[in-house]
């Protein structure tokens, strides 16, 4: 019995987390698995940020994220940040420098 109310209090918690939630999809320039990863894995640690997954052949990045405690803005700059332009912000230079060579403009579509 205190199972079934440890799992249903959990469900309930997640199903509350969720519904705080808001989803934006940000057109980036990754190019290639190595890109997926690294912005799948990194914007996450975006405050605010729930869930992150990158369509490679359309170059979006859907986001997961509590309006609360971020913005679409926020979540592109933190895009750029990661190195990648987002939507109209371009890639912070720096960023971009020490990417791959296959996650630059112009690098291979490893898919």
């Amino acid at each position: 019995m205190l199972k079934i109310k440890i799992v249903i209090l959990l469900l309930f918690s997640m199903a509350t987390a969720y519904s705080q939630s808001d989803t934006i999809r940000v057109k980036t320039s990754a190019q290639c698995s190595m890109c997926k990863k690294k912005l799948e894995h990194d914007i996450v640690y975006t405050k605010g940020v729930k869930f992150a997954a990158l369509d490679l052949k359309t170059k979006q990045l859907m986001v997961i994220y509590n309006p609360e405690k971020t913005s679409p803005d926020k979540i592109r700059q933190a895009v750029s940040m990661i190195g990648y332009d987002a939507d109209s912000i371009p890639a912070d230079p720096k960023t971009y420098k020490n990417l791959s060579d296959c996650c630059k403009k112009g690098g291979h579509d490893d898919e």
